[in-house]
Order: C-alpha cells, then structure tokens, then sequence
C-alpha cells in the first residue's frame, strides 16, 4: 500500500480529519483506484495500516517524520504497518533475520502467519496474505527480485530510527534498550548506529535527547503535538 498512501500523503493536508482523507480517497480518487469498491477498500486498508486519523498519536509521528524524510518513506510505511497489523508482525521472523542475499523462501513466512493466525486462515487466504507480505517487504526494500526474491540490507535514516524508538518507547523499552529493540533491528539498524542517527534527529530538530554512559533521557513531545 506505500503508492497508496503516498498519492494521498502527497494530496491532502496535515490537518484533515480521518472524514476528509475518507472523502480524498473515495469521492476523489486520490489513490487511483478503477472502481468505487476499490477505492472503499483502499480506505479501509489505509485506515488500518496507517490510521490516516490525526486523533491517532502514531499517525501524527508518521506524518511529520513523512514530510521531514522522503527517502524514509518506505521504512516509516512499514514500521506503522508492523504496528498496527498483527499477521504482518508475524512476518518479521521470516525476513529480518535473513543474510544479505539469501533467497526468500515462502514457506518460513506461512508457517508464522498460521502459528498466529491459527485455523481462521484458510489455504487460499493464507496465500493472499504470504504474497501481500512478500510485496510489503519487497517495497520497504528488504527483498528484491520478482519469482525469486533476494533479501537486500536496507539503510536506516534519522526520520526512520525516531520511528522505530517511538514505537519502542510506546511498548515500554525505555534507557539503552531502546536502540536494540526489534523496531530497530527490522531497520536493518545496529544500536551504535542507531545512537548516532537519534543524535542526528536531534539536531534536526525531531526529537529531544540526552545520553550520558547508561541513561537516556528521550521526549517525543515536538512529533506527537496536533497537526
């Protein structure tokens, strides 16, 4: 869905509410979609991945890390993704871990979605959701290729590692723990690079800071005032 929300990121303002992105996407057509129930459906799909709701801390975060980073697009699209979307969570294990290079097997993948999802996926269903998957990762950039897919190292910015420690934060890392969570592992991301770019985001201007030997200090306050 990163065309998606990227068509309608890039149409409508900051401060509308979730009716208006509604009306965008529907009325409008703003994710250019063929038929209205296409286009209902993307905003459903929207609305889940990504809340589109200016009432939802998350999205607020998500939306100005989006204006202040384009190329962290697609890693901000899949962090809010893995957020808000347990069966796509389960796909982390099949994906993250693997080598540069590695093929992508799909069976690894269905096997976490079915551990998760249980008998309430049937065989075509679970399909869906392994290709879907594969799809999201290809366009955050840690698969590449077509019929076969090779895992590929993606590159953390400063936008997307203040992503991923909000999320952390959000779950209750807090202190150093906060630069080896999985939210920043799924960055490709190790926790001294992570350390440095939060320093970057800091001077940015994105976020507040202080490290001293074991103790951050981190506020989130200048990303999670309203739009």
């Amino acid at each position: 869905m990163l065309e998606e929300l990227q068509l309608v990121l890039s149409a409508v303002p900051a401060s509308a509410d979730r009716n208006e992105y509604a009306s965008a996407i529907i009325d409008d057509n703003y994710a250019a979609k063929q038929t209205v129930s296409t286009r209902r459906h993307t905003n459903q799909r929207l609305g889940e991945l990504y809340a589109l709701d200016p009432a939802v801390a998350l999205f607020r975060v998500l939306r100005r890390l989006w204006e202040q980073d384009a190329s962290a697009r697609p890693l901000l699209a899949l962090l809010s993704s893995l957020a808000r979307d347990p069966l796509f969570a389960a796909t982390v294990e099949a994906i993250v871990p693997l080598d540069p290079g590695a093929e992508f097997l799909r069976e690894p993948m269905r096997a976490a979605i079915r551990a998760l999802a249980g008998d309430r996926l049937n065989d075509s269903t679970l399909d869906k959701v392994v290709r879907n998957a594969a799809s999201s990762w290809t366009q955050s950039g840690h698969l590449e290729g077509r019929a076969l897919k090779r895992r590929r190292r993606v590159n953390a910015t400063p936008a997307s590692v203040v992503f991923a420690l909000y999320l952390a934060y959000k779950i209750g890392f807090r202190g150093m723990d906060l630069f080896s969570s999985g939210w920043v592992a799924t960055l490709d991301c190790s926790a001294a690079l992570a350390q440095k770019l939060a320093l970057e985001a800091k001077r940015f201007g994105l976020i507040d800071i202080r490290m001293a030997a074991d103790v951050v200090e981190i506020s989130f306050d200048r990303l999670e005032q309203p739009l």
